[in-house]
């Protein structure tokens, strides 16, 4: 007899005592899936990764990755480093032009603005800068520097959290890339928020290739501006 047809045992009932036995599996594929993702993209990472510009070898175009220039109404260290990271591989002449590719989503907030304005400043010529306003997610921003601004070789410019992600992304959409680290903000408070929030980042990036997720905006094509 089907237990919901017993006197003896309600569907509620039932229900309890089902969930019961997969409560503890529904738990442990709930935090081991993340775990997974976040160490199979830090393995997939592992020797593109560089602190050092006499490791790092030469590319045509930089792609610096956006956030907030400000945040709770200080100067985010994120942004900085990466702003100083950029000026010091284009500096060096490891590569000959920088992508600033970042949020513009909104009215008054417009990430790649700040970062040309901040690498002027930071004496990168403004005409060896392209700007790309609809890098909303990394991912956006990788997908639009090959099929938009047409670049297979890169070399990304974030923190090793953030860069270890991105170069997963790349690799998956074929797109031959390694990765100057810009330095952590001393906080370590921030960057241990940071980096649970990147678990969960680095889940969607896996979720996020099986499934060929498109850019929220593509558009036409563009060219980038490269130093000779």
């Amino acid at each position: 007899m089907h237990p919901f047809l017993s006197r003896a045992i309600t569907p509620l009932d039932y229900l309890r005592r089902r969930w019961k036995r997969i409560a503890p599996i529904t738990i442990i594929a709930s935090a081991g899936i993340p775990l997974l993702c976040d160490h199979h993209i830090a393995s997939s990472a592992k020797g593109r990764c560089h602190t050092d510009l006499d490791e790092i070898g030469d590319q045509p175009l930089a792609l610096l990755l956006g956030t907030a220039r400000e945040f709770n109404g200080a100067r985010n260290g994120f942004y900085t480093k990466r702003i100083e990271a950029a000026a010091a591989l284009f500096e060096s002449g490891k590569v000959r032009g920088i992508l600033a590719s970042g949020d513009n989503g909104r009215s008054g907030y417009d990430e790649p603005s700040d970062m040309k304005a901040d690498l002027v400043a930071a004496g990168v010529p403004e005409e060896f800068i392209t700007l790309d306003y609809a890098g909303f997610r990394t991912r956006d921003s990788i997908v639009r520097a090959k099929k938009v601004f047409g670049q297979t070789k890169l070399i990304i410019v974030s923190q090793r959290f953030h860069a270890e992600r991105a170069l997963y992304i790349a690799q998956e959409l074929g797109v031959e890339a390694r990765a100057f680290i810009a330095a952590d903000p001393v906080s370590r408070a921030s960057n241990a928020r940071v980096r649970a929030r990147e678990i969960l980042a680095r889940t969607m990036a896996v979720a996020d290739s099986f499934i060929d997720r498109q850019p929220k905006f593509l558009g036409k094509p563009e060219l980038v501006a490269l130093r000779d």
